[in-house]
């Protein structure tokens, strides 16, 4: 197919593909869902009107194995008799034995969360809570993150570099010799981003499944699995690849094309030293 396409068709196909590229990475980079999962969270006690609202409807209710007290409103009493009865009753409250009548999966709730380079975001019932995924990376694992995250940017950089180089090969295509110049440079900066790419993404997802094993407690989630912007970022890898293909066939393509034209010009040349006189 690309044997049959004209160098022009083949630099505008190369354009097209970095143009995608650099779109996708740049949009993965600065969403947050590279990794999308639940953390299991154990179920608040209802044991007042303040965290009832946050309680499902089986959770925990106070129990006490003292006797009962009389109602100390009860009027009949006198008002010394009440407080001493009411003091009584907040300390019978105080020592309740709470027992939670769930067992098993139902004394947790499953929260939904989505994680990307810069912060891990968890669904609550007044909206979502985020916090900074570099806070959550154990310390020893933050040093590969970083380095994730500059292999990003590079990744990111080299890729406009090679935007920038194809386009100008584009304007230049009138000049043969510039613009075989102008594709070298460009076949070797979107090698270089897809290489520096690759490693940046397989870096975050080994920073990223060690912090699920020894990341905070209040944070590892039960269950997890790569979400969209993962997918993105190697969508773009793979752009950035079939742009790197492509620039280097036009390369060779017209580096050949250039020696056939040599061969040819330098035969006729012999050809016509060499031809007999009339």
């Amino acid at each position: 197919m690309l044997e049959r396409m004209s160098r022009r068709s083949r630099s505008l196909l190369s354009l097209t593909l970095t143009t995608l590229a650099l779109a996708l990475s740049i949009l993965a980079l600065c969403t947050s869902y590279w990794c999308e999962g639940t953390h299991k969270v154990v179920k608040p006690l209802c044991l007042s009107p303040v965290k009832m609202k946050n309680c499902g409807q089986n959770n925990s209710e106070p129990y006490t194995t003292e006797s009962p007290t009389q109602n100390p409103f009860n009027r009949t009493l006198s008002p010394a008799r009440r407080d001493e009865l009411a003091k009584i009753r907040q300390r019978q409250l105080a020592n309740a034995v709470h027992y939670i009548w769930e067992t098993g999966e139902d004394k947790f709730a499953f929260r939904y969360f989505h994680t990307g380079f810069w912060e891990s975001c968890e669904k609550h019932n007044d909206g979502e809570k985020c916090r900074s995924f570099i806070d959550l990376t154990p310390g020893e694992t933050q040093g590969v993150l970083w380095l994730s995250v500059v292999s990003e940017f590079t990744y990111i950089g080299l890729l406009g570099m090679g935007f920038l180089l194809m386009w100008l090969e584009v304007l230049c295509s009138h000049k043969e010799m510039h613009s075989l110049k102008i594709n070298a440079y460009a076949a070797i900066c979107t090698v270089l981003s897809g290489l520096l790419g690759m490693v940046a993404h397989m870096m975050y997802t080994t920073v990223f499944q060690m912090t699920v094993i020894v990341g905070p407690k209040d944070w590892r989630p039960q269950s997890w699995d790569y979400g969209w912007s993962f997918a993105l970022a190697w969508v773009s890898f793979s752009c950035c690849m079939g742009a790197a293909v492509v620039t280097l066939n036009s390369y060779t393509k017209t580096i050949i094309e250039l020696r056939r034209r040599q061969r040819l010009r330098l035969e006729e040349a012999r050809a016509a030293t060499h031809a007999p006189s009339y």
